[in-house]
C-alpha cells in the first residue's frame, strides 16, 4: 500500500531538513554580500547594519516564544485530565 503522505517518509524528512538549512544560509550569505558592498539598509540602529543580524534576531524571538509558551502560557491554560468527567 502507498504511503498517503510522503514528506514523512525519514529520506523525505532528512530532504526537507537540509534545504531549510540551505536556504537559510545562502540568506545569511546574501546579507553578508550585501554588507561587503557597503549596502545601506537605511538601519535605525547601528547593529542593523550587521551582517545577519535579522537571521539571529529572528531564530531568538522564535526560541522565545517557544519557551514562553511553553513555560508560561501552558500553565495557565491548562486543565486537569478529569476536568469534563
Amino acid at each position: 500500500m502507498a504511503n498517503k503522505h510522503p514528506e514523512k517518509l525519514p529520506t523525505n524528512v532528512k530532504r526537507i531538513v537540509y534545504g531549510l538549512f540551505a536556504v537559510c544560509v545562502a540568506v545569511v550569505l546574501v546579507d553578508f554580500l550585501f554588507y561587503l558592498d557597503q549596502f545601506d539598509k537605511h538601519a535605525l540602529y547601528e547593529w542593523e547594519n550587521w551582517p545577519g543580524f535579522y537571521a539571529v534576531y529572528g531564530f531568538v524571538a522564535c526560541v522565545l516564544l517557544v519557551l514562553i509558551s511553553k513555560y508560561i502560557l501552558r500553565p495557565l491554560v491548562k486543565r486537569d485530565e478529569d476536568y469534563y468527567e
